[in-house]
């Protein structure tokens, strides 16, 4: 039985690293959005690629926009801090309680 507590506890593990990087991503996008950056910057791309496919589901299904203000980055921060919270102790408590 140990060795599902393992499991469980590596998966809450790599879920939370994850999801602190994605945060992060989001993060760092929304700050890269004040400064203008260059477009064809390969870091700037990549971390548009990663990011847009959420904020477009986001901004499809709510309106986030406030003027110029998008607020779809700090309610995909939300969510993930609401995963992470949730989800990742959920799975840490599970292995914990496993015999």
């Amino acid at each position: 039985m140990f060795v599902a507590r393992n499991l469980l506890d590596a998966l809450a593990t790599i879920i939370d690293y994850a999801l602190w990087a994605y945060m992060w991503a989001f993060i760092l996008r929304a700050v890269l959005s004040w400064v203008n950056p260059d477009p064809y910057n390969p870091i700037v791309r990549g971390l548009y690629a990663v990011t847009e496919p959420v904020l477009s589901r986001l901004r499809r299904k709510l309106p986030l926009f406030a003027g110029s203000i998008d607020f779809a980055p700090m309610v995909a921060v939300l969510v993930i801090v609401f995963l992470q919270r949730f989800v990742v102790r959920t799975l840490f408590d599970l292995a914990l309680r496993m015999p």
